[in-house]
């Protein structure tokens, strides 16, 4: 049986309707809901009488269109679809329908190979293989890439709809980067597929600039009352000219990039070109540079990414020098990796030697984000760089680079029930060339002085009060030194002696003891924490390269003070 566009759009509409279960549907809110459909596609008003729709009803009931749609009424006024998850869209298709399919399929085969047409042979094998699969039910023959749980997809057809009719739209959008979705005004003016991935162009406001949205980042679409706007400078046919992708600076000039290819990957850069800029410059033994004249976008380096080190980029600098960077940060992902063997080993090293190390802690991105952030702290807040304590009350935006996965998992393999009670910054530079002699740390940060049994040596160092408590608390305490430069020997890197902090060592046995031992010298690389315990004899040296030496001093407890006394900075991890 043949069946019109109306009537298409009737029962596309009517099958609409029936799957939202969240609303009662009479005849006559089917009635207007038809109606106002084909007034949106045909820009007319059609007259839909009671007739039309009861028999559209019938017929998708039947078998003759191969819906067998269950439609069932209820309360003897509403439809509704008896299988919830019921729709005509997911049909097989009608051996009638199947057999003007394939008279489709050979009449668009004749066209092939005419310039006109080049882009019709993916669609064609598509559709041939899809009509030989339903007609014979065996398996397809051809695999086309595919994403069956892409989101977004289902707004395709609305928006073609919207871009064909000039119309703007309300979009409900909500991008990876944004906390929540939100909902503006937006003129469509094309659809783009990239790498299977769909996206739509347009503008958001007049003479704001064109802006790319991701069909799997729209929430819901409708129709706006707002007069369409058309950007006259926007031309779909070369507005990617010049760019990979669909990320582009419409007033940004393309640039000449240069890659240098392996010999492995070369053959597969060459039969599949990034872009139709794409030139062979030379070629040698080894591999063969190639030239492409493109924007420098996100999805130029996903492609350079995506061969590894079957690629090197030549030029631009400013290229070259990003796509380092991000392979160091890839392999910076792989460096920082700590497994529970490693957090064992760390813990019992710090409980029998009173010290530990562990390289890779943080990474080079962190790194670099802590050293600017505390620079530019510092800076406007003229602060006194050198031992800047409260640090994080101060500046608690860095909570969130320094509790990451790797400190917390390192935190409570030492002590579950642990919470911060220090934070200092401190900033060796070299022009201030200081050191300590060797000594044990004992105090505890407090907020005031108060007279309590078994504690002693009160100090107040600029404000901030300090005590020395007995060694049982010290051993439920240790601290972390969180290096954000390479420290070695050469800068001043600390001495301990392993083991020396299960007592209160008077002075005399301190210079004994450092005078007779072999100190361990804690080099430890930027983005590497020391584990210290208090007691444990230490000592740093002066420096002989003129190289900074940052370090965040955080220290821990998991006791509670007795009498009053309180942490000066207690924080619960």
């Amino acid at each position: 049986m043949a069946v019109n566009k109306n009537a298409l759009i009737r029962y596309k509409t009517i099958d609409k309707c029936l799957q939202n279960g969240f609303r009662k549907w009479t005849l006559n809110d089917l009635i207007e809901a038809v109606s106002d459909a084909l007034y949106e596609y045909e820009g007319k008003d059609i007259d839909v009488s009671k007739r039309t729709v009861q028999l559209d009803i019938q017929m998708m009931r039947s078998d003759k269109l191969g819906y067998n749609a269950p439609i069932v009424v209820y309360d003897r006024k509403f439809y509704k679809y008896e299988d919830d998850n019921y729709s005509i869209t997911n049909s097989p298709i009608s051996n009638q329908d199947l057999t003007k399919l394939s008279e489709a399929v050979s009449f668009l085969k004749q066209f092939q190979g005419f310039s006109h047409f080049t882009e019709l042979g993916s669609m064609v094998q598509k559709l041939e293989d899809h009509v030989y699969t339903q007609k014979t039910q065996e398996k397809s023959l051809i695999d086309f890439e595919k994403n069956d749980n892409l989101k977004g997809l289902r707004f395709l057809d609305e928006l073609y709809q919207f871009i064909l009719k000039k119309e703007a739209i309300e979009i409900t959008y909500q991008s990876f980067k944004a906390r929540q979705e939100s909902t503006f005004t937006y003129y469509p003016y094309l659809l783009k597929e990239f790498r299977n991935r769909w996206f739509v162009i347009g503008q958001r406001k007049k003479n704001e600039g064109l802006m790319n949205l991701a069909l799997d980042r729209i929430v819901s679409i409708k129709k706006s009352e707002e007069p369409f706007v058309f950007d006259s400078d926007f031309n779909s046919e070369t507005y990617y000219k010049n760019a990979i992708g669909v990320s582009v600076s419409p007033g940004l000039e393309p640039e000449t990039v240069l890659l240098y290819i392996n010999h492995k990957q070369a053959p597969y850069v060459l039969t599949k070109p990034f872009h139709h800029s794409q030139k062979e410059v030379s070629r040698d033994n080894y591999g063969v540079t190639i030239s492409l004249e493109v924007q420098l976008n996100f999805e130029l380096e996903k492609e350079i990414l995506g061969l590894g080190e079957g690629v090197k980029v030549i030029a631009p600098e400013r290229l070259k020098r990003h796509i380092k960077e991000r392979l160091c940060d890839a392999v910076d992902a792989y460096e920082t990796e700590i497994n529970d063997k490693n957090m064992r080993t760390i813990a019992k090293r710090l409980e029998y030697k009173g010290f530990g190390i562990l390289n890779h802690v943080y990474s080079k991105r962190d790194i670099r984000k802590l050293k600017t952030r505390l620079d530019n702290y510092i800076k406007a807040h003229d602060e006194q760089a050198f031992g800047m304590r409260e640090v994080l009350k101060k500046m608690p935006e860095l909570k969130e680079l320094l509790f990451n996965r790797n400190f917390k998992k390192l935190i409570k393999s030492i002590d579950k029930d642990v919470f911060l009670t220090k934070a200092v910054y401190f900033d060796k530079s070299p022009k201030d060339n200081w050191y300590v002699t060797w000594h044990q740390d004992v105090p505890i940060n407090v907020t005031e002085k108060i007279e309590t049994k078994d504690f002693a040596s009160w100090t107040n160092k600029k404000g901030v009060i300090s005590v020395c408590p007995p060694e049982a608390i010290s051993k439920n305490t240790f601290s972390m030194r969180i290096h954000l430069d390479d420290t070695t020997v050469k800068n001043g890197a600390l001495r301990v002696i392993p083991g020396s902090h299960n007592k209160r060592l008077k002075d005399e046995e301190i210079t004994l003891i450092s005078s007779n031992s072999i100190p361990f010298v804690s080099e430890v690389s930027s983005g590497g924490v020391q584990l210290l315990k208090p007691l444990l004899l230490h000592a740093s040296s002066e420096t002989t390269v003129q190289k900074r030496r940052r370090v965040l001093h955080l220290e821990f407890s998991s006791i509670e003070l007795p009498n009053g006394l309180q942490y000066a900075e207690k924080e619960i991890l």
